[in-house]
């Protein structure tokens, strides 16, 4: 049997879908096993290779903070860019910009919190200093023609505050979208949102005169409700969508939060959607079996341990 879902389209949702890898960065960072930077370069190859466009190849942050990713600059020089993929950085600040423009980066991701608890715990500030902390960054980028892509944590719960009302998330956004970031990834941090919730906020964003278009998914599956949210946000306009291969990585400011939604699981439902996403599932699964491996993890993607239970001899790790 062939290793592909039955293909039925859906009809009113976009006529295509970007795959926004995090593993080699939101994964990683989350992870207790620290892996050494020719390691993560070849991951990141071996993503690319399987036909990812757009992966998030690392973080220019303080080593002190995230350990995992202390080698960012040393894994940039290392990759080695093909054509078509685009090789996005995380940074927090200022000097995290320069970083990044020195290691070569051309793209850039920065993020916010909709609460001001997660804020204070993973920023040591407040929601709207860290606005205002990202106001020179955002200018800088926009001045030198580095493109910014946003976060907000937080969108749809807070293990401290609770439910988040949308008018936080609806301020957070439009503020990153009028001050350059090309698109708004909407962070489900600790898993807690529901297909009507998900519905909900884009509505609220759109009603904030936000487009669909200018939005991004990022569902965390720690009640199993990842790709439910994903078709949601899909049926309302959105086709950009956070993933990580093998379901690495979670929130390390977040206890709560569990593993990001797998890219094997995110591609094999918009393969049975029709989506043309470009992703050889074989071959990510193969890499997803890999990394968990050499991190000496489960497999957190159902799609890919079905796969290789499938497959056999023939979908081990090489």
């Amino acid at each position: 049997m062939d290793a592909l879902p039955t293909v039925v389209p859906e009809r009113g949702l976009p006529s295509s879908v970007t795959v926004y890898e995090v593993g080699p960065r939101d994964g990683l960072q989350a992870e207790q096993g620290i892996l050494d930077a020719a390691t993560k370069a070849a991951l990141i190859g071996r993503l690319g290779a399987a036909g990812l466009t757009a992966i998030e190849a690392t973080a220019f942050v303080s080593p002190k903070w995230i350990p995992q990713l202390a080698d960012a600059a040393e894994v940039f020089a290392r990759l080695d860019p093909a054509a078509g993929i685009r090789y996005p950085v995380l940074v927090p600040n200022l000097r995290g910009l320069e970083r990044a423009v020195a290691a070569g980066a051309r793209e850039i991701a920065v993020f916010a919190s909709a609460t001001e608890t997660f804020a204070r715990k993973n920023l040591n500030r407040g929601a709207r200093d860290v606005l205002a902390q990202l106001a020179p960054v955002l200018a800088e980028a926009g001045r030198t023609g580095v493109a910014v892509r946003g976060y907000v944590s937080m969108c749809f719960g807070d293990p401290w505050e609770g439910r988040v009302p949308f008018a936080r998330v609806v301020e957070t956004v439009t503020w990153l979208l009028d001050h350059g970031c090309g698109r708004v990834s909407l962070g489900d941090t600790v898993g807690t949102g529901t297909p009507g919730h998900v519905r909900g906020l884009i509505d609220a964003l759109g009603a904030a005169g936000v487009e669909p278009s200018s939005l991004a998914g990022h569902f965390h599956d720690t009640y199993g409700q990842a790709l439910a949210n994903v078709h949601a946000a899909l049926q309302a306009g959105v086709a950009e969508f956070d993933s990580s291969v093998s379901g690495l990585g979670g929130c390390p400011y977040a206890a709560s939060a569990t593993g990001n939604l797998a890219t094997e699981d995110l591609v094999w439902m918009l393969h049975g959607l029709g989506y043309d996403t470009g992703v050889d599932l074989t071959a990510l699964v193969r890499t997803s079996t890999w990394i968990s491996d050499r991190l000496r993890r489960p497999n957190a993607s159902r799609a890919a341990t079905a796969l290789s239970r499938r497959a056999g001899a023939g979908m081990t790790a090489n």
